[in-house]
């Protein structure tokens, strides 16, 4: 019978350990210090969303407590900068054959992998015959000596196993994994997702140091765009990982604090942020691309570690002095890529051997008929598109009336409308763009390069004589584009409440909606209070469906200070605002919920009048 021994007892070893344990499988815990007295003494308290779990695992402080056998499974669990001396450790360690002879670990048992970064799997080949590499994603959170907590939901993990550097290997793990609860997907290409999960990792430093806003969001979108350039240039290909169907679940008592670099810094001891951000900036010099982003960062986790920094105590400031480029990006002075193309631009593209994607978004509150609309009349080749349902997530509690989809969903529709990043993208409605914006927003933030709102929508289409089609068209062939989320920086809702103070926050409902005069569809009536009133349908011109000119535009916004965020009523005319202020030259944050979101939460100020 296999026995897994789980080398590293902090919040995922422990989490794995627990679960093979309450399956039956055998596992031994490898902890130290007083984690791994509290082991011994009390067991493992486990806190899982369905209530708390008293574990008696075996538990040990290291390899020569171990006693191995051919029959045994290391999986490792410690951090990245802590694998080698952790394999050094167990390699040599013998392991009694069935035969009665004596083999070694490195030679006699697989190892597993199960640590963020790209470094892992090259340390254990040198010392291991047989190395899985695993990805894991697991919101788990090692408490204090005994205790872990484990917010995954449904199930509490999810895991993609691979053999290094390549080949499916790993079934037998995957099953017994499985046995646990866990999702498991067994791959070819495990360096691929291992380059993914890094990706998401980058946050990390970012969350370690810095509060969530504005700047952090954009900071983020660097240091991924740094990654991916890197990767380019290494020839690696990051995965399309799915994360269907996986979430969490609140443990009352135990929220959340932050991620494992942040509680590393927390509790001042050493983080593996050389193996996160040093990783794109060692794969950067190997292969001749800069990446002063993620250097920077790296450099400031070390420099607050030295100090006694606490955990995310570091203002925008400081980030703005760690990456000076940043406050101009959000101040809108760089370049931005094209917003709008005219009628007449888009018909000589649409003749073009390769046209951009067309996306007719018909949409407007009490009209559910969007469909009925398009088959009536839309540009040829134009694949409709959903508002409630493709261009929105489900409902949920505190989410607003037309929650983000997940980058899941996202991707899956933007592959089938066809949509590649060679080809672009164009989306229209027949009501100013004031619900085409939302696919516009939703792809740009998705990661797809360029999309372009038809100024005017379908009436201008119409007004230069330009034919129309009826029925369905065609569908486009399905695409495999890979999105990833992030590229446009959005606002909960504390930074929502915050920004006032910083910056700017505009709301773009009816003036009538802002000043509390009428409130047609949400709980309460009124506004975030500091907001300023900037009615979306300002942005177009009297009597036409155009977007106001460039100039109009800068001149509309010209006296907004500092970083600037926008709401609306559910998150959709927000997006129109959005892309108006790109016009201007202006970036701007969107918050999704909206005032949806925020007149349900009774916690929450409101306030009326035609004053902020």
């Amino acid at each position: 019978m296999t026995r897994y021994v789980v080398i590293g007892a902090g919040a995922l070893g422990a989490s794995l350990a627990a679960e093979l344990h309450r399956a039956g499988v055998e596992t031994l815990l490898v902890a130290r210090g007083a984690h791994l007295a509290a082991l011994r003494a009390d067991g493992l308290r486990y806190l899982r969303p369905d209530g708390e779990h008293r574990l008696h695992l075996p538990a040990v402080a290291g390899p020569a407590e171990a006693d191995l056998t051919e029959d045994d499974v290391l999986l490792l669990t410690t951090k990245t900068q802590d694998t080698a001396a952790a394999v050094a450790a167990w390699a040599w360690q013998p392991v009694k054959r069935a035969d009665g002879s004596t083999g070694t670990a490195g030679t006699d048992l697989p190892i597993v992998t199960l640590q963020n970064g790209l470094a892992n799997e090259r340390i254990a080949l040198r010392s291991f015959d047989r190395v899985i590499g695993g990805v894991v994603w697991i919101p788990a959170l090692h408490l204090e000596p005994g205790v872990v907590a484990n917010r995954g939901a449904p199930e509490p993990a999810v895991v993609w196993l691979g053999g290094y550097p390549a080949g499916a290997d790993g079934s037998a793990i995957a099953n017994d994994l499985r046995r646990g609860g866990l999702t498991v997907h067994v791959v070819a290409d495990i360096t691929a997702h291992k380059a993914a999960k890094l990706l998401g990792n980058l946050v990390n430093g970012l969350d370690a140091l810095y509060p969530e806003g504005p700047l952090r969001t954009a900071a983020l979108t660097a240091l991924r765009e740094e990654a991916r350039s890197v990767y380019a240039a290494a020839g690696i290909t990051p995965a399309t990982p799915d994360h269907s169907g996986f979430g969490t679940a609140e443990i009352p008592g135990y929220e959340r604090t932050g991620n494992s670099t942040w509680q590393s810094l927390a509790r001042q001891v050493s983080s593996e942020i050389d193996y996160l951000s040093g990783e794109i900036v060692l794969l950067g010099r190997l292969h001749g691309v800069a990446a002063p982003h993620n250097d920077a960062i790296r450099r400031r986790l070390h420099r607050a570690a030295a100090e006694g920094t606490a955990a995310g105590s570091l203002g925008e400031s400081d980030l703005a002095a760690t990456l000076p480029g940043l406050t101009a990006t959000l101040l809108g002075t760089r370049p931005h890529p094209p917003v709008l193309i005219s009628a007449a631009d888009l018909y000589h593209r649409v003749a073009e051997p390769e046209p951009p994607v067309l996306l007719d978004v018909r949409w407007q509150l009490g009209d559910p008929h969007g469909a009925d609309h398009y088959r009536e009349g839309h540009i040829p080749g134009a694949v409709y598109v959903d508002l409630e349902t493709e261009l929105s997530g489900p409902p949920a509690p505190g989410a607003g009336r037309h929650p983000l989809p997940t980058i899941t969903q996202v991707q899956a529709e933007a592959r089938r409308w066809g949509v590649t990043r060679e080809r672009g993208v164009v989306v229209y409605d027949n009501t100013g763009g004031l619900a085409a914006a939302r696919a516009w927003w939703l792809l740009r933030w998705a990661g797809v390069p360029d999309v372009r709102l038809l100024d005017g929508g379908l009436a201008a289409w119409q007004a230069e004589g330009y034919g129309t089609g009826q029925g369905e068209a065609r569908p486009h062939p399905a695409s495999d584009i890979v999105l990833d989320g992030g590229h446009l920086p959005t606002l909960t809702a504390d930074e929502a409440a915050a920004l006032p103070t910083t910056g700017t926050l505009l709301d773009a409902r009816a003036a009538a909606r802002y000043s509390g005069e009428v409130e047609p569809i949400d709980p309460r009536a009124g506004h975030i209070p500091g907001a300023r009133s900037a009615p979306t349908t300002d942005n177009l011109r009297d009597g036409v469906p155009l977007l106001r000119t460039t100039a109009e535009l800068r001149e509309r916004f010209a006296d907004l200070p500092g970083p600037v965020g926008v709401y609306c009523g559910s998150g959709v005319t927000a997006a129109h605002a959005i892309a108006a202020l790109a016009v201007a030259g202006i970036d701007a944050a969107l918050y999704p919920g909206s005032w949806s979101a925020w007149s349900s939460d009774p916690d929450r100020p409101v306030a009326t009048g035609d004053q902020p």
